[in-house]
């Protein structure tokens, strides 16, 4: 599963773990995504959305259908 955000756009970020001795070592930090099943009532089916945590919380807040048209507004696919 990509760890990509199809709301808030959240990707993964890139940097070091650095040792006590101070050798760095590649990381990569990735979101908290996670893939959710909602049910569209204007479209009579279930969307299942890859969504990081704040997204989860923004669908709650603005509801599903206003998060699905700003996810087809950024050119995403639901």
């Amino acid at each position: 599963m990509p760890a990509h955000c199809q709301l808030t756009g959240r990707q993964p970020g890139f940097g070091h773990r650095v040792s006590h001795s101070h050798r760095r070592t590649s990381h990569r930090f990735d979101p908290n995504v996670q893939r959710k099943r909602y049910w569209l009532p204007s479209e009579g089916r279930h969307v299942r959305l890859t969504l990081s945590v704040k997204g989860i919380k923004t669908v709650d807040v603005i509801g599903i259908e206003a998060a699905v048209a700003r996810i087809r507004a950024q050119g995403g696919k639901v």
